[in-house]
């Protein structure tokens, strides 16, 4: 363990076990009832609220408060859930570990990503595949409060194994009459520098008393930018560099390993969030009250992103400087790496824009009816439309770099590229490559759930509660293309056979649609990039007339060098294979008990219910299948085994499947209470989490490969092509026949309330987890031209493994009431949260070897991960779990001053063994059975796939506020105070190397609240 875990651990457990000795000194010092007056508002009186919501609870729940409406303490929703105990956030965008998500993605509890969201205790989601709710889309400014169930009843909707965030807004009748703030901000990002980006919210909420009863209105607006950028210098993985390809004089430890190549990004963000909710309640006599909530979140998000990256693909053929200086395992420290074949090393230049506009609207009706004193029926009605729709395009020149100077030795990589003389020539630049996505999802739900609650009047019974909950969801998934539509434009390597040379940018036919570009203050300062041609964004942004005239560049080369060359096709919805539908029927009915036994010496209360909910689901799509390219050999050339190969015309048919199944849900919460102040919980419950809609999906793409092997002369010519057949495989998007995970739940807790905002509180849990998704192989079969049936061997995911995650929370708040009056008014918050898991599959994979290509039926590859050596790494962990997470806060409120300062800090964790920038397919295999021992691969036949860590990170934020009067307060927000760093780690059998390190630099907001 480093010395940044050893230290953030150990001042979190000093700051939790220590100081559980204070609060009892504290209470003596409070004990009599003269004294000072401690004046309870903002963060003091949000933390005894949140205490009093975990302490009443019957079920195992933590809370954070807003001091007031628009004021939670971060600035952004994601964020806010990162200070609750067992919760953790990664630092990297969605599904991308190549670019940084500066205010964070992805929340998980307790170790586990099957999270269920809900707004005001109705479920909430974003469409694109998911079903819990894009936390990052929703405008923070509308929450009164955040509450995490860690083990639900069975009152409440299924699907939380891991967790259940609820996120509450206000409703009129909370307030006593009129209510009024206005809120402005205005941030800055020292990174980004001077775009501007304010924030506006208000809230307005009154109730009046009428010839038809009370009536509430509140309506909430708030409208934020958040602008932001991310710097990242990145290492390529490191490839073997053998002593000799001779089996017999070959070395394993005199290997060198040298990284392919380093690069850079520059990523700027423009994201609004429109945030409008409107509520209205309605109370016609003491018995029945109605209210309608009106919510609608809007996310928009703009990425401009320059990317500069090594584009090698010859790294056998690559050498390193004399100078260069090597460590005890042969890895790469400094030096300079460069190509003899290419004269250089071939790099690409890229010019990056990512949009995307989200929205979720929720509109619901309650109506709650007291029957008689003692019978209270409540209906619910909701309808939630969800709507995403994203565009991904890159654009990208190349050019020949002489040689890459790097120096891997230091905190951050150091690059150096061309001289400025030599990145401003165009004629050094040419036309690389394109690629796009687009995508767009809807889905909408309708729920209806009712309830009745009956209330005893019995010294043991208190309540019965049973109820019944009908929802419809539709899901309708268009992709344009499964992954990105990569298209050449002009490569060297296509030199001599098919072009007679690149589209080189000072060639007039080819000029335009690029210029001079300078990324300015690069990682603070730190670097001094040099101006590059890059592609304009208004032409990467032209997409597709613009695209269109730049690959018409590779159709002149084409007929220039008289090749018959395919013309560029844009990706489109046009596809029917792009559509996937699917819906999802549950049909849900509960009872629970709630009891107590007052009179003992430990009182002892809880609930005890059980819940069956019977899930239909039905998807459709298509399963299509597009030919390899018909085999074409040079003159001359002896070629065989043509026979051999499987010709399948192209196809794309409709299928579509149904699927159901029920699940019963027990679950038992008790409390003791050894006094007023300590108490302890069990609760054991069994949870569900049905699977993502992305991977229930109908879509399946089938794809064949010609095999052949080809020989070679002494002069590298081509005499000879045997072909040895066609490999058909493919891969199912998802699996409509999929089962929900499952868990057993347990928890007990140990919770000391000493003071209203002081307790210390201790918890064990475990989650044992059956039915986890995984992949595996299946066949489909289809006719060839012949009418020959064939069989394809098509990977998909399936129900395959089954884990548990454990662990421990452990949590400290006090406000120091003891100490003298000028300190008055200081507080501490302190957790720290451990946890361990495991996932063992039905079906284990094992090999020592890695072996074959990357496709998804290459198990070996994407479940243990492969070097570049062709060696498997074994057994990895859970991705995304880290084992101990710490939250550190130091808080002031006096005399209208109002500090926080927040530390939050997570160790390592794993983000996959299979990621994008860490694979390829032109390892070497070094196994010394293989039939390709030692010989570098020019087909692309070795796939590796390293396990990709995230480093353990740490970050400080802090808060000012200052109270003008009891209406009117301004504050300053700073985010990440420290520039604390992000780092990812690759695993290698000779070392861990950095990967990608990040940067964002501190941000800061000013805001201005009144209230009236």
């Amino acid at each position: 363990m480093n010395k940044l875990q050893k230290t953030a651990i150990a001042a979190a457990v000093a700051q939790v076990v220590v100081l559980h000795a204070v609060p009892a000194w504290a209470q003596t010092a409070d004990t009599p009832s003269v004294g000072p007056v401690v004046v309870v508002s903002g963060q003091r009186a949000a933390l005894q609220s949140a205490q009093k919501l975990k302490q009443d609870s019957d079920e195992v729940v933590d809370s954070i408060v807003a001091e007031d409406i628009g004021k939670l303490p971060d600035r952004s929703v994601t964020e806010v859930l990162q200070r609750i105990a067992g919760v953790t956030i990664d630092r990297n965008m969605a599904g991308d570990p190549n670019r940084q998500s500066v205010e964070g993605s992805g929340v998980s509890v307790r170790g586990l990503t099957y999270v269920r969201s809900e707004i005001n205790g109705r479920d909430a989601f974003s469409a694109g595949g998911g079903r819990s709710l894009g936390f990052s889309d929703v405008a923070p400014e509308l929450m009164a409060g955040v509450d995490v169930y860690k083990n639900p009843s069975a009152e409440q909707v299924e699907g939380a194994v891991a967790g259940l965030v609820n996120l509450r807004t206000a409703m009129p009748f909370d307030f006593k009459g009129f209510k009024g703030t206005v809120g402005v901000s205005e941030s800055y990002s020292t990174l980004r520098q001077g775009k501007p980006s304010p924030t506006a919210t208000v809230l307005l909420s009154n109730r009046w008393q009428t010839d038809i009863g009370e009536i509430g209105a509140l309506i909430d607006f708030a409208h934020a930018k958040s602008p932001s950028r991310s710097d990242g210098v990145g290492v390529d993985p490191y490839f073997p560099h053998v002593n000799s390809t001779d089996p017999a004089l070959y070395d394993r430890n005199k290997t060198q390993w040298i990284p392919l190549g380093v690069g850079y990004r520059s990523q700027e963000f423009d994201r609004t969030r429109r945030g409008d909710y409107a509520a209205f309640q309605w109370k016609p006599n003491k018995d029945l009250t109605a209210g309608l909530t009106y919510f609608k979140t809007r996310y928009k998000e703009d990425l401009d992103e320059h990317v500069v990256a090594s584009s090698e693909d010859k790294w056998y053929q690559q050498v390193a400087s004399a100078n260069s200086v090597f460590d005890s395992n042969g890895a790469f420290q400094s030096g300079t790496i460069s190509n003899p074949t290419y004269g250089g090393s071939p790099f690409n230049s890229s010019q990056r824009i990512n949009t995307r506009e989200s929205s979720t609207r929720d509109i619901s009706l309650n109506v709650q009816w007291r029957v008689s004193p003692d019978l209270t029926w409540t209906n619910d009605f909701q309808h939630v439309r969800s709507t995403t729709e994203g565009f991904d395009a890159d654009v990208s020149t190349g050019f020949i770099l002489p040689n890459q100077t790097m120096d891997m030795t230091g905190k951050v990589p150091q690059i150096g590229l061309g001289s400025e003389a030599y990145m401003a020539n165009a004629h050094n630049y040419y036309w690389a490559y394109t690629q796009e996505a687009l995508d767009r999802a809807t889905a909408t739900q309708k729920a209806w759930k009712s309830d009745v609650k009956y209330s005893f009047d019995d010294p043991v019974l208190r309540d019965i509660r049973f109820g019944v909950r009908l929802a419809n969801r539709e899901g309708d998934n268009n992709k344009a293309q499964k992954f990105y539509n990569w298209q050449a434009i002009t490569f060297p390597w296509m030199e001599g056979w098919q072009i007679p040379g690149v589209a080189r940018l000072d060639d007039p036919r080819f000029a335009g649609g690029a210029s001079l570009q300078k990324i300015d203050n690069f990682f603070g300062g730190k670097y001094n990039l040099p101006p590059m041609l890059f592609a304009d964004s208004a032409t990467v942004r032209g997409f597709p007339d613009q695209w269109s005239k730049i690959h018409a560049y590779h159709d002149v080369l084409c007929a220039e060098q008289g090749s018959t060359c395919d013309p560029w096709k844009p990706a489109t919805f046009n596809d029917p294979a792009a559509t996937n539908t699917q819906t999802e029927k549950t049909r849900a009915a509960y009872t629970q008990l709630r009891f107590g036994w007052d009179d003992l010496k430990f009182p002892i209360d809880g609930n005890v219910g059980i819940r069956y909910v019977r899930t239909q689901g039905a998807g459709s799509g298509y399963v299509a299948y597009t030919p390899p390219s018909t085999p074409s050999v040079g003159t001359g050339v002896n070629v065989t085994g043509l026979d051999k190969l499987i010709n399948i015309a192209p196809f794309a048919e409709a299928q579509s499947f149904k699927n159901s199944y029920g699940n019963w849900l027990p679950s038992l919460n008790l409390r003791m209470k050894a006094s007023n102040e300590l108490q302890f919980r069990f609760a054991a419950a069994k949870a569900m989490s049905r699977p993502d809609f992305n991977q229930l999906q109908v879509q399946t793409t089938l794809s064949g490969t010609h095999l052949q092997t080809v020989t070679r002369d002494a002069a590298g010519n081509t005499t000879g092509v045997a072909f040895n057949g066609t490999s058909l495989t493919g891969t199912s998007d998802g699996n409509p026949l999929l089962k929900p995970i499952t868990s057993t739940n347990v928890d007990l807790t140990a919770e000391w309330y000493f003071a209203k905002a002081g307790s210390l509180t201790f918890s064990l849990f475990n989650k044992d987890l059956k039915d986890i998704i995984v992949t595996k192989n299946y066949a489909y079969t289809a006719n060839d031209v012949t009418g020959k049936q064939q069989t394809f061997v098509v990977t998909g995911p399936v129900n395959g493994a089954k884990g548990f995650a454990r662990g421990f929370e452990i949590a400290h708040q006090q406000y120091y009431d003891f100490v003298p009056d000028w300190l008055r008014g200081i507080g501490t918050q302190a957790s720290w949260t451990y946890v361990e898991s495991e996932r063992t599959l039905k079906d284990p994979v094992y090999e020592a070897w890695c072996s074959g290509n990357d496709a998804s039926s290459n198990f070996n590859l994407s479940i243990n991960g492969c070097d570049t050596d062709a060696r498997a790494f074994g057994k990895t962990p859970l991705p995304g779990l880290s084992r101990h997470t710490v939250n550190l806060a130091l808080m002031y409120e006096q005399h209208g001053l109002s500090l926080r300062v927040a530390y939050n800090w997570r160790s390592r964790y794993l983000l996959g063994v299979n990621q994008w920038g860490s694979r390829g397919n032109n390892g070497l295999n070094t196994n010394p059975t293989a039939s390709s021992f030692l010989i570098p691969t020019t087909n692309n036949d070795q796939a590796f796939g390293l396990p990709l860590y995230q480093a353990a990170y740490g970050q400080v934020d802090a808060s000012i506020f200052y109270d003008f009067t009891d209406k009117f307060r301004v504050g300053l927000e700073g985010t990440n105070l420290g520039n604390a760093y992000t780092r990812q780690i690759m695993q290698q059998h000779s070392g861990d190397f950095t990967r990608q390190v990040f940067m964002s630099g501190p941000r800061y907001t000013l805001l201005a609240q009144y209230s009236f």
